[in-house]
């Protein structure tokens, strides 16, 4: 009778007894383990937990194989003018002083780029857009960005009246608006930041890969301000100083936000308004950025793989760019960009130079509806060339001829005349083989 409860009691102290034992084990293995497995957790994890703030540097779009973005600052002069190309799609900002249309077609039909994705007059003044009528003569635009759609003067309306024709017209962006060109990225930081005219600059930033350009036209300090306060990100590789380098532009506070690497500043020689001023320059130098400027080395050609910008000047490599402009000569070519003009009859493209079996244009801006005539004078006697006659100017007076140099046409220089409303004009122009 009393065996059956010691018995269960018995089995109950062993079962208690074992259990103790197993969870007793199971506690000892299991801590140690445990404790020796969380340290290389925790070490494991912490590259985990600072991914994010590295992440931001490797979302730049992979690149295509083959790909390249090009940036060619071109030598204007007291003015402005950049051509970017990149996969096959091109803009252009900017285009010089009325003088420089030619300029601006012969880099056109040089680089064979008969469409611009994109055309951007930075603001309305002619050392910005007076050269633009040559673009849209040997090229179309999908787009023409301009922070006003009038201004009062001639130049801005021949400018708005050729964007009209052949550049879709006048488009105002607005800050944060993104634009495609091929595999790099046009971001609008500001615009019309100011009443005043340079103040109303278009200022953008063209970002490619890893690397990015930030143009700023002549932008001034009011503007700037205008753009650090909207927060937008600033930073560039390359910076295009505002304002050909004037003390109003480029600013302490906008300098720092950019922290570019290379500056190239688009002046003129010898210029009456003293740019880049010294106040500037040693901005620049305070920096540690490494500036290139046109006045001393010519086009600036940046090239940027996505990762690297590389940095060619036409000339004088090793120019002392932070220090005072030398009392130079401009370049031999830059008489040739200068036409002849009259009080009625303004030159926007000729060929001063035009091979054999290659198209040569003329485009003046003369009296509204008024007819011209034009007479190509070659050794042999004037060209009875398939596009040289008569014609009737348009409304805003621009009037455009082009024609093909036969491809036995003997090499030398021969004169254009050019007639009507009253006025004759002769312009030299030179064929080559």
């Amino acid at each position: 009778m009393y065996q059956k409860p010691r018995t269960i009691r018995s089995v109950l102290l062993a079962g208690v007894l074992i259990l103790s034992l197993i969870l007793g084990g199971c506690g000892v293995d299991d801590v140690s383990p445990t404790a020796q497995s969380t340290s290389p957790t925790v070490q494991t994890t912490q590259p985990e937990t600072s991914q994010p703030d590295t992440q931001p540097e490797t979302t730049a779009p992979t690149l295509p194989q083959g790909s390249e973005l090009q940036v060619r600052f071109l030598d204007v002069g007291q003015a402005d003018a950049a051509l970017i190309s990149c996969d096959g799609h091109h803009m252009l900002i900017d285009g010089g002083n009325r003088g420089d249309s030619n300029l601006i077609y012969a880099v056109l039909q040089r680089e064979e780029i008969s469409y611009l994705d994109m055309v951007v007059a930075t603001h309305a003044h002619e050392d910005h857009i007076g050269g633009l009528p040559g673009a849209f003569q040997y090229a179309s635009a999908g787009l023409t960005l301009c922070p006003v759609t009038t201004y009062d003067s001639d130049v801005f309306e021949t400018f708005a009246a050729k964007a009209r024709e052949k550049g879709g017209g006048l488009t105002v962006p607005q800050p944060g608006d993104t634009y495609p060109l091929g595999s790099a990225t046009v971001t609008i930081l500001g615009v019309n930041g100011e009443a005043d005219t340079n103040n109303t600059s278009i200022v953008l930033r063209i970002d490619y890969g890893q690397t990015s350009f930030l143009f700023t036209g002549d932008a001034e300090r009011e503007a700037e301000q205008v753009i650090l306060d909207s927060g937008l990100p600033l930073g560039a590789t390359v910076l295009k100083v505002g304002h050909h380098g004037s003390d109003t532009s480029t600013t302490y506070p906008f300098l720092r936000e950019i922290m570019p690497q290379y500056a190239v500043i688009s002046v003129g020689t010898g210029n009456s308004y003293g740019h880049p001023t010294e106040e500037t320059l040693s901005r620049l130098r305070d920096a540690g950025v490494e500036v290139f400027r046109t006045d001393m080395q010519g086009d600036i050609v940046c090239t940027s793989d996505g990762k690297t910008v590389t940095v060619q000047p036409q000339r004088n490599q090793n120019a002392d760019t932070l220090g005072p402009a030398a009392p130079t000569e401009p370049p031999e070519t830059q008489p040739e960009t200068q036409a002849p003009s009259l009080e009625g009859i303004q030159v926007l493209v000729w060929p001063e130079t035009v091979g054999q079996n290659e198209t040569a244009t003329v485009t003046i801006q003369g009296l509204p509806n008024t007819t011209y005539s034009i007479t190509v004078n070659y050794k042999s006697g004037p060209s009875s060339a398939q596009g040289l006659e008569d014609k009737t100017s348009d409304g805003s007076g621009q009037v455009s001829w082009s024609w093909k140099v036969g491809g036995r046409t003997s090499p030398g220089t021969f004169n254009i005349t050019v007639s009507g409303g009253g006025e004759t004009l002769t312009l030299p122009f030179t064929v080559t083989e």
